[in-house]
């Protein structure tokens, strides 16, 4: 039976989708071989880790907890994403993690007893490219925890669905934006990261990020977003302060129709001590220096394959590309042609296009790279 899934969940990861359904998918074949009452799985910046486009049912949960659950999750060290990459297998278990004993976990204590917890089954969705998402699966009362049965089998799934991820934030360049900015994107929260306040064109995009699900018949939700991707940078600000994880507070999301955005979170300025400031999130339009970091990332290119695309994109020519990196020109032209082909795209023309596709028509890119490029494809995610 568990081998049958894991061959479905490989067919649904080979099928062209985007992420939320894809994950969506896979959920409800896990649910088909083992039990488990709620889950969290997170989209990820691929060099930082912070998450970005957050799909999660978690039963018995007020919504004014979630702040406190996030930054609970984030300031773990039982179980946290970025530690289970260095395990072999990166799949864990918060039981096996504490020896049985919940209590020994401060986010078990703070907010997962709470809510009736027994156990989190936690896979890293990570390969040498970056980080795609993680998923915690949770059991609650009346359940057995987790087993390394059940650990096995993410384990056997994990390779297919990080491939799977990675292809859905590739197809995501070539995007083009639909309007201009409406003003600046600024949210405020408090220390307990609860929303003091936000732009209009804060909410326009975290509304866009996650929107809320429908109301009956399908009416449209008559409640804010919840800014789940604010509330990871921020939550991610507080880790690094806490000396938890030293990654950046900052992630790169792509929104269909906006583009590719940079979140970051950072401390307000005053008298206070540092934890009991405010934290000021802003959504910014991603730079050329991002997409192209990223754009690599996705597109599993080689380090070589990223030096030379970072020439290309500055318009070296060959011969200018073989004297900068100490190669011949027709080892350019083997790495040009595999980026080509990795990437989808025609021609060097078409390459600077995709990278920054997203742009309005008129944008210029740097030094005047691109000007009025192609129209590349829509996002498919």
């Amino acid at each position: 039976m568990r081998a049958d899934l894991v061959a479905r969940v490989e067919r649904t990861c080979s099928r062209r989708q985007d992420a939320k359904g894809l994950r969506l998918a896979v959920l409800e074949h896990l649910r088909d071989e083992f039990a488990f009452d709620g889950y969290v799985w997170l989209l990820t910046d691929p060099q930082t880790s912070v998450g970005t486009s957050p799909l999660a049912a978690i039963p018995g949960l007020p919504w004014h907890r979630l702040p406190a659950l996030i930054t609970a999750r984030y300031l773990a060290t039982a179980n946290r994403w970025t530690a289970l990459t260095s395990s072999p297998r990166q799949v864990g278990r918060l039981s096996a993690a504490t020896e049985s004993e919940l209590a020994g976990s401060q986010l078990w204590r703070t907010e997962l007893a709470k809510l009736g917890v027994v156990d989190i089954a936690s896979v890293v969705f990570a390969d040498k490219h970056g980080y795609w998402g993680w998923l915690d699966l949770w059991r609650s009362n009346g359940r057995r925890a987790f087993d390394d049965a059940d650990l096995e089998l993410l384990a056997q799934i994990r390779s297919a669905v990080t491939h799977a991820l990675r292809g859905c934030q590739a197809r995501c360049f070539g995007d083009r934006v639909d309007g201009a900015r409406a003003g600046p994107s600024v949210l405020v929260l408090a220390p307990d990261l609860s929303v003091r306040g936000q732009t209009a064109e804060a909410g326009r995009q975290l509304y866009r990020l996650n929107p809320p699900d429908p109301g009956p018949d399908g009416a449209p939700p008559d409640v804010p977003a919840i800014p789940a991707a604010a509330y990871n940078v921020a939550a991610q600000l507080v880790a690094r302060e806490r000396g938890v994880d030293a990654r950046p507070s900052r992630a790169r999301v792509h929104i269909a129709g906006l583009g590719w955005l940079t979140l970051q979170a950072d401390r307000m300025t005053g008298p206070a001590p540092v934890d009991e400031r405010d934290i000021a999130v802003t959504i910014e339009p991603s730079g050329f220096a991002d997409r192209r970091e990223v754009f690599g990332r996705v597109h599993g290119l080689t380090r070589r394959e990223v030096e030379v695309l970072e020439s290309v994109l500055r318009g070296a020519d060959t011969h200018a590309i073989a004297r900068e990196l100490s190669v011949s020109e027709h080892t350019v032209n083997d790495h040009v042609k595999a980026i080509l082909a990795k990437t989808g795209c025609p021609n060097r023309h078409g390459l600077v296009a995709r990278v920054a596709g997203d742009l309005p028509a008129d944008a210029r890119v740097d030094e005047g790279i691109l000007g009025r490029g192609d129209a590349p494809g829509r996002c498919a995610v």
